[in-house]
């Protein structure tokens, strides 16, 4: 019977973190991702975010990807569980001082302060792979157009390996 209750737990949980979730539209995130202070912090544009969140979640806050060492990533940023958040499960670092299931959810700033750490860290933007292969070095003005927004320019930028 303890086995039931606990399995109504989880699904009850999971159904919240779902029904809290959002996929959000490119310009939308935009504008959520400037306003929470991403246009131009450490030398990186919202179109280097955009296209980071695109490659990594598609823009899904509720996005949980498992990797192969045990660890999993989590949210519109897939923020790593190793390093950056506490899932109960990995060994981990919690630089970011949260639990993992608190970025499955529509309201990202929690994520957006994460993922300031992570970029300020030595590997700047260089954390995520998907930034890397598909974001670095290309023309970026594709994902602010039509969205009415005054994008910084790219001051500076980290290169150094890979930690998310």
């Amino acid at each position: 019977m303890q086995a039931w209750g606990m399995a109504v737990v989880t699904l009850a949980m999971l159904m919240v973190a779902t029904v809290d979730a959002k996929i959000y539209e490119r310009c939308d995130l935009a504008m959520k991702l400037e306003k929470a202070g991403l246009n131009g912090f450490r030398g990186y544009s919202i179109g280097d975010w955009l296209c980071m969140a695109h490659y990594e979640s598609g823009f899904d806050t509720s996005f949980v990807d498992h990797n192969p060492d045990g660890s999993s990533e989590y949210g519109i940023f897939q923020l790593n569980s190793a390093w950056w958040c506490d899932n109960g499960v990995t060994p981990t670092q919690n630089l970011c001082h949260m639990e993992c299931h608190d970025l499955l959810n529509r309201h990202i700033l929690d994520d957006v302060l994460c993922a300031k750490q992570v970029v300020s860290s030595q590997n700047g933007m260089n954390a995520w792979d998907s930034w890397t292969r598909h974001c670095a070095g290309h023309d970026l003005s594709e994902w602010l157009k039509g969205c009415n927004l005054y994008v910084k320019p790219n001051a500076k930028k980290v290169n150094s390996g890979s930690q998310r």
